[in-house]
C-alpha cells in the first residue's frame, strides 16, 4: 500500500474502503488507554471503557470529507470522556463539530452513531454506518446524472416502495434507498432532533447504471 494512503478498516464495503484509502486522512487520535485509570477512578464501568478503546484504535484520528448534512459531521473521530446517556447506558463523544450546530455527534449505548445532547437522535447503528453513507454520498454525485433536494412534506412524496434499503449504511434516522437506476438518501436526524417535520431532507441521485448503483 502506498504511504499516502489511510488505512481503512476491514469491515467496511469495498467502495467504502476506497473512499477512506484515498480520500481519508489518518491524524493522530487519543489515545484513550492512557485516561483509563483515571476514568475508571470516576466509576465508569470497564466494559465502557473498552468500548472507547476500540473505538479510538479502529476509527481515532480519521478525518473524512465533509458529509452533505449536519454542516458536514464531525471534523475528526475521536473520542472523549464517556458520560452517562440521557436514557440508559453510556456514551461518549465521536468527535468536534466541523462548524457551530447545536449538537454534539455521539457514540450510543449501543454503539451508534447519531446526534446528542440534552436528546439523542441515533442516525445510523454503527460509526462505520456513517462513514458508509459518508463514502456512498461521493460515490452517488460523481456518478449521477441528475440530483435532486426535497425537503419537508416533498419528503414522503417519493415511492420508495418499490426501492431496497442499502444495508451497509445501518440507516436508523437516516438510510438511504436503492432502486433501478437511481439512489435516494433520507436525512430526518435533525427533524426528529429538533422535532420539525419541515427539516426532512431527502436527496435523489438520478440516471445510475449498475456501477453508480452499487460500486
Amino acid at each position: 500500500m502506498n504511504d499516502y494512503l489511510t488505512r481503512a478498516p476491514e469491515e467496511l464495503s469495498e467502495r467504502a474502503q476506497y473512499f477512506v484509502r484515498v480520500h481519508g486522512l489518518r491524524l493522530e487520535g487519543l489515545g484513550a488507554a492512557q485516561y483509563r485509570a483515571r476514568w475508571l477512578e470516576r466509576g465508569i464501568p470497564e466494559a465502557v471503557l473498552d468500548r472507547v478503546e476500540a473505538f479510538d484504535e479502529q476509527w481515532g484520528g480519521l478525518v473524512l470529507p465533509p458529509a452533505p448534512t449536519y454542516e458536514g459531521g464531525p471534523k475528526k473521530l475521536c473520542p472523549d470522556t464517556p458520560e452517562a446517556a440521557p436514557s440508559d447506558g453510556w456514551w461518549f463523544w465521536a468527535g468536534d463539530q466541523r462548524t457551530a450546530v447545536p449538537y454534539g455527534f455521539m457514540i450510543g449505548p449501543r454503539g451508534e452513531f447519531g446526534l446528542g445532547t440534552s436528546r439523542w437522535v441515533p442516525l445510523h447503528a454503527s460509526v462505520g454506518g456513517w462513514v458508509e453513507s459518508v463514502a456512498l454520498t461521493h460515490h452517488a454525485a460523481k456518478c449521477a446524472k441528475q440530483i435532486t433536494k426535497v425537503t419537508g412534506d416533498d419528503v414522503d412524496a417519493l415511492e420508495v416502495g418499490s426501492y431496497e434499503p442499502v444495508p451497509e449504511v445501518e440507516g436508523l434516522a437516516d438510510t438511504w434507498w436503492r432502486g433501478t437506476d437511481s439512489l435516494i438518501a433520507v436525512y430526518t436526524g435533525q427533524a426528529e432532533f429538533f422535532s420539525r417535520p419541515d427539516y426532512r431532507t431527502a436527496i435523489v441521485y438520478s440516471g445510475l447504471d449498475s456501477w453508480g448503483l452499487r460500486g
